[in-house]
């Protein structure tokens, strides 16, 4: 039996019971799209009416933390229900190994999608004119997020991320990188980085991937952040940084991507500025981390895939991004916005 015939078989008496319902059938059970995780859609049926979820899970075999500990992902959701900070509610869970036999959580699937405005894409369609408000609501909602005390919301799950650390854990899997030239200026970048680390940065609730995917709209309403695995407590202009790289036309060089229509990142961050209601500091150098790290995870990720162990050949498009990721952020670094 398959993967999802298996899933199929337990979401079928995990609905049961949970939904107080013998007859309840399950539907369907697919992957999410997406390029890490492990997830997936559910469609119930359950005393006439279609009910559909998004069923989390680590995957097998794995040691439980890290990205794989969905109940460090599921707390982090229920912390923020109440702040103004939209994440979608969690309907259920648990460790309990007899329903999927590791940890899981499942939300309500919620009607729209990630904010992708790739080729193809819904968003792709979208106007510089309409997609403008979408991007106001992601800086408000991430200067909202940022402005929380995070030892009154998430107090267990300190101390913060040190920069240094942020800056140099990076180093093992830049020497794993599936072509050593993809990443041969990443030394150097690492380097001026370290030269000149942001002094005090403010400390709070960091979503770790803040980027336009992850953000999920409905009739152009940002109504959830989604895809929280890594989030953690640190410097919260990580995340800035991090939205900034996916709307920097010239931090990219593979075919397809396209002019972005996006706010450029100088009009992102004013927007955040105003809504955080302070000045955000050297926002320069959160962009060339992310440049650093993104350049890092491209190259390590299509080791993976050219190893067959896992299949993603979206890096092998990426790929030409690599060592421009990092031309960037040289040039980020020197003052060349």
């Amino acid at each position: 039996m398959d993967e999802l015939a298996i899933l199929k078989t337990q979401l079928t008496a995990f609905c049961r019971a949970h939904l107080d319902d013998a007859q309840a059938s399950v539907l369907s059970v697919e992957r999410t799209p997406g390029h890490a995780g492990f997830s997936f859609f559910v469609a119930v049926e359950s005393r006439g009416a279609r009910r559909d979820y998004v069923l989390r899970v680590p995957p097998p075999s794995v040691k439980r933390e890290g990205t794989a500990d969905v109940l460090r992902q599921a707390r982090v959701i229920a912390a923020l229900r109440g702040t103004g900070v939209p994440v979608v509610a969690v309907a259920w869970s648990g460790d309990d190994p007899r329903w999927f036999g590791r940890p899981y959580f499942i939300v309500p699937r919620l009607r729209g999608d990630g904010l992708r405005t790739g080729p193809g894409e819904w968003a792709g369609a979208l106007s510089a004119e309409r997609l403008r408000p979408m991007a106001r609501q992601a800086m408000e909602t991430l200067a909202r997020l940022h402005r929380l005390d995070w030892r009154r919301y998430v107090p267990d799950d300190g101390p913060p991320l040190d920069l240094v650390v942020d800056v140099q854990r990076w180093d093992r899997f830049r020497e794993r990188a599936a072509e050593p030239a993809m990443v041969g200026l990443g030394p150097e970048v690492k380097r001026r980085l370290l030269e000149r680390l942001p002094a005090a940065p403010r400390i709070g609730i960091c979503h770790g991937d803040y980027q336009w995917a992850n953000l999920f709209y409905t009739d152009e309403r940002l109504v959830a952040i989604v895809d929280w695995e890594l989030w953690g407590v640190g410097a919260v202009l990580t995340d800035l940084g991090w939205i900034l790289l996916f709307a920097d036309d010239a931090a990219w060089a593979h075919e397809g991507r396209g002019p972005a229509r996006l706010p450029a990142p100088a009009a992102l961050q004013a927007m955040y500025a105003d809504a955080f209601g302070a000045a955000v500091g050297d926002v320069a150098w959160y962009r060339a981390l992310a440049a650093y790290k993104f350049s890092i995870i491209t190259g390590f990720n299509l080791m993976l895939h050219r190893r067959g162990k896992r299949h993603d050949p979206y890096w092998e498009v990426l790929r030409p991004s690599a060592s421009r990721l990092l031309e960037r952020a040289l040039e980020l670094l020197a003052g060349r916005s």
